[in-house]
């Protein structure tokens, strides 16, 4: 018995069909990127309910506001800006409750430039997880996605100064759990 397989719409053509309600069109937008879409939701998240929350309410948006994708920007990348902002929405409790210095009142605390290139994705992503919510959020939205500073203190309602300080802490942090973990494996190997 052959199974019938559903055709693969182009973006325009998977757009048109999703804005009329179709829900095979609609199942196959969610089945392209969700997979991408979930790992944007980790890096915002905790845990992964927590990602897995976030994805659905936007994909709830995505669906609810398809008609307004407009042809100049690529579909994924309006999908992953809803992901991202459904994840910011989703944490500013915790920005109204983190207290923010500006650059302009931080002390200067060394920041030496590192790499990760000895962590696998798995490895990054539970150091990222681990730094507070506000510190996360603009670590993630500077260093992976390359928004800028200014941009970064739109989104969030904070100055930009503020953007600049807290991804400098969340650099520093993430060099201290790094070298601590180093440090654990370097015991484990004497």
């Amino acid at each position: 018995m052959q199974l019938f397989k559903q055709p693969t719409y182009n973006e325009d053509k998977l757009v048109a069909l999703c804005t009329s309600g179709d829900r095979k069109a609609q199942r196959q937008l969610y089945e392209r990127f969700s997979k991408k879409m979930f790992v944007v939701a980790m890096r915002y998240s905790k845990t992964t309910f927590e990602a897995e929350d976030i994805l659905q309410e936007a994909f709830v948006k995505v669906f609810q506001n398809i008609a307004e994708f407009k042809a100049g920007s690529t579909l994924e990348y309006w999908v992953k800006r809803i992901v991202i902002n459904t994840s910011l929405k989703q944490n500013r409790k915790f920005f109204d409750k983190m207290h923010m210095d500006d650059v302009s009142v931080m002390r200067d605390e060394p920041s030496e430039e590192f790499t990760f290139t000895a962590y696998n994705f798995q490895e990054l992503l539970a150091f990222i997880q681990q730094l507070p919510a506000g510190y996360q959020a603009i670590f993630n939205l500077y260093a992976i996605e390359g928004f800028k500073h200014h941009e970064i203190a739109e989104m969030l309602s904070i100055s930009e100064g503020t953007s600049k300080s807290q991804y400098a802490r969340a650099k520093v942090l993430l060099q201290k759990m790094i070298a601590k973990d180093e440090d654990k494996v370097y015991e484990r190997q004497r």
